[in-house]
């Protein structure tokens, strides 16, 4: 989290002048306003795109033969995932919920100094899809803490993912193309 602080400053750095308390030159402000509704937008239809999906698994593919959509392309299969991303790590499920956790809030901290749209849509992005296998982690069997993702979309020769799992890969390939293109998330664009 200090990582994340340093690169982006924190929301109040830059908000007084120098040791003497002045206040800072409004030509330092970032311009427009901070980004926080997007983000939470995106985030909340993330979630629900995903906890609607998972719910409609539950209720009509799980325990019923898979529905192939395209052909051996690609069918819909309910699996239970008390791992990670495929399938590795089934002991660590606790760790793993403790990590959505905490990219939760490292989430929620960064937001105060948002000032880019697309960065605003790219942590959106990764909120949504970790709310939703966090909220799995919790609340499914088997307990707290321990509970295993609904997982349903299984393209042949891969494994098998759910809606926040295509939130967060989606979210982590625009942070990554933002930070090539020099896009801060406080929305100044630097060269390196």
């Amino acid at each position: 989290m200090a990582e994340a602080e340093r690169i982006i400053g924190t929301p109040d750095s830059g908000a007084d002048g120098g040791a003497d308390g002045e206040a800072a030159a409004p030509a330092e402000q970032p311009k427009g306003k901070r980004k926080i509704v997007a983000l939470l937008v995106v985030a909340l239809v993330a979630y629900l795109l995903d906890l609607g999906s998972k719910m409609l698994v539950v209720a009509k593919l799980e325990g019923h033969e898979p529905i192939q959509v395209i052909g051996d392309l690609l069918r819909f299969e309910a699996i239970r995932n008390p791992g990670a991303a495929f399938g590795m790590g089934e002991a660590f499920t606790i760790i793993f919920t403790c990590i959505a956790a905490a990219v939760i809030v490292v989430i929620i901290r960064l937001a105060r100094k948002l000032y880019s749209t697309w960065w605003a849509i790219a942590l959106g992005l990764l909120l949504g899809g970790a709310l939703g296998n966090l909220t799995d982690r919790i609340f499914r069997s088997p307990g707290v803490f321990e509970g295993a993702v609904v997982d349903f979309i299984a393209p042949a020769h891969f494994a098998v993912f759910n809606l926040a799992d295509s939130a967060i890969v989606c979210g982590g390939f625009l942070i990554v193309i933002l930070s090539f293109r020099g896009l801060d998330p406080d929305g100044t664009v630097h060269k390196d």
